[in-house]
C-alpha cells in the first residue's frame, strides 16, 4: 500500500514531519548509548563500554587503513558518530514501519533520499572545510589545477558525482529492503491466515539479512568517509 509522506509547512517552508521525527529518535538513541557506554567506566570494560569500546577501535582501524593516524585522529570522533548514526537509523524501519490516516510516520530516516544527500553534502563540506583548514587556501587549492589546468571541470563534475553516490548508495539500499519487507508482510499476509504462515519464515529471513545490508552500509559510509578526507587533509594525495 502506498501512503504519503506527512508534510507540514512552517513560515512557508515544507517539512517532512516523519523524516523529522526519525531523525530525531535515531540521534536520541545514539546519544542513550553513548551515555550509558560512559556512565560507569571501568579498567575491565562490560557490557555498553565493552560494546562502545570495540566500536572505537573498529573506527579506529578504518582511519589507519586510510590515512596516517597524525592526520586522521581527529576525526575518530566524527566517524564514531557517523557509524553508530547510520547504523541506527538503518534499524529503525525493520521491525515494523506506522502509518497514520495514510501518512507514513515510522521508517528509517535512510530510507529517504533528502536524509541520505543531505549527509552526504556534510561529509563532501567536512572534507573540503578540513582541506582548507590543515592545508592552507593556496595549496588546497593548487591540487584542483593537478595535473592539468584544464581537469579543473573534470575535478569539479567528480565532487557532485562523489556526493550523490555516497548519498544514493545508501538510500537505494535501505529504501529496497523495507519495500520488499512490505511486500512480504502485506502480500502474502492479505490472502488470510495461510499467508501469515507463509510469510513468516521469507519476512524474517529478509529481516535477517537487511540487518547485515543496513551493518555494510553504515560500514561503507564510514570508510568513504575517511577516504574523502584524507585525499583532502593528506599531503601526498
Amino acid at each position: 500500500m502506498e501512503h504519503e509522506a506527512p508534510i507540514r509547512t512552517f513560515l512557508g517552508l515544507q517539512f517532512n514531519m516523519g523524516n523529522v521525527l526519525m531523525i530525531t529518535v535515531a540521534t536520541v538513541i545514539v546519544f542513550l548509548i553513548a551515555v550509558l557506554s560512559t556512565r560507569k567506566l571501568a579498567m575491565k570494560p562490560t557490557g555498553f563500554q565493552n560494546f562502545m569500546e570495540w566500536v572505537m577501535d573498529f573506527v579506529k582501524n578504518i582511519i589507519n587503513s586510510t590515512m596516517d593516524w597524525k592526520d586522521g585522529g581527529r576525526f575518530h570522533v566524527l566517524g564514531i558518530t557517523i557509524i553508530m548514526y547510520v547504523f541506527v537509523a538503518n534499524m529503525l524501519g525493520l521491525p515494523f514501519s506506522v502509518s497514520v490516516n495514510g501518512e507514513l510516520w515510522w521508517k528509517s530516516p535512510t530510507a529517504d533520499p533528502a536524509v541520505t544527500l543531505t549527509l552526504a553534502v556534510l561529509v563532501v563540506g567536512l572534507s573540503h572545510f578540513y582541506g582548507v583548514k590543515m592545508r592552507g587556501a593556496a595549496a588546497y587549492g593548487k591540487e584542483f589545477f593537478k595535473p592539468f589546468w584544464f581537469m579543473v571541470p573534470i575535478k569539479i563534475i567528480e565532487e557532485f558525482a562523489n556526493t550523490l553516490t555516497l548519498g544514493l548508495r545508501l538510500y537505494g539500499n535501505i529504501y529496497a529492503g523495507e519495500i520488499l519487507l512490505g511486500l512480504l508482510a502485506g502480500g502474502l499476509a492479505a490472502s488470510g491466515p495461510g499467508g501469515w504462515i507463509a510469510a513468516i519464515i521469507p519476512t524474517l529471513a529478509w529481516q535477517g539479512f537487511s540487518v547485515f545490508v543496513g551493518a555494510i552500509q553504515a560500514f561503507i559510509f564510514t570508510m568513504l568517509t575517511m577516504v574523502y578526507l584524507s585525499h583532502k587533509v593528506s599531503s601526498d594525495h
